[in-house]
């Protein structure tokens, strides 16, 4: 609990058993989180079994993979239902340090912000963490792209740490949202969308083997599919088009 608000970290796992443990470990020591929601997506090593011998974890495990979008739309769906004030998405691979969960969890339960963004670009930290440069280079240009469609100001758009006030979470159309890694885009899209503001927090990363990542092609297709979300968001805006993602 954190000022009479339930805390709930939700965690979309795949083949995250070497580092689970560690992830588990700080999130806990942060002393203000009522519950842990686990959603494996199919994983092929013990991520499922890791879990199981974890106390406050919740898990809910995917009979065949559906996909990054698809296992953030389980996460979300779970917390909603255990009554979660705040969820924290937190991914399990210990890229992104627990220990700034009281501090995102505070700007959501004060109702300053309905969302924060953990973010690697500002303090620097994406580079001095390890991030190639040829990412680095990307998230640059895109996320600029993206501030001139969706008229934001944010310093990035595809960090994987990120809080939400419950009843955001429950305005959102969710459900139209890719399964694939753009839903991340298209939620804070929605957030957009709908008027409210997205906070950033400096937040310092890691890149080491066991850390998820994509590969350069998933990425290619990553990047237009955020172009494309921003220029449907623009022509929904300006009254060209229709999208059940952007409701009137």
């Amino acid at each position: 609990m954190f000022s009479g608000k339930k805390i709930v970290v939700v965690m979309p796992a795949y083949n995250a058993a070497k580092t689970l443990r560690r992830t588990y470990d700080e999130v806990m020591a942060q002393g203000i989180v009522d519950r842990i929601i686990l959603v494996d997506d199919a994983s092929k090593d013990d991520t499922a079994s890791i879990a199981g011998t974890l106390d406050s974890i919740y898990m809910h495990v995917h009979p065949e993979n559906r996909g990054y979008g698809g296992n953030q739309k389980t996460c979300y769906r779970l917390a909603l239902e255990e009554g979660a004030d705040v969820v924290i998405m937190l991914h399990p691979d210990y890229q992104y340090t627990p220990a700034l969960i009281p501090a995102m969890a505070s700007m959501i339960a004060s109702g300053l912000y309905p969302c924060v963004l953990g973010s690697r670009i500002l303090g620097g930290y994406a580079l001095k963490g390890g991030m190639p440069w040829w990412k680095y280079v990307s998230n640059r240009v895109l996320t600029l792209a993206e501030n001139l469609l969706l008229g934001a100001k944010l310093s990035e758009y595809h960090t994987g740490y990120r809080a939400f006030s419950g009843e955001l979470l429950k305005q959102l159309p969710l459900h139209e949202n890719s399964d694939d890694f753009v839903f991340d885009n298209q939620m804070l899209a929605q957030i957009l969308w709908f008027g409210h503001t997205i906070a950033e927090v400096s937040c310092p990363t890691k890149y080491f083997p066991e850390a998820s990542s994509i590969n350069f092609r998933r990425s290619l297709r990553y990047g237009f599919g955020c172009l494309w979300t921003g220029l449907v968001f623009r022509l929904c805006q300006t009254g060209l088009l229709r999208s059940r993602r952007f409701p009137r």
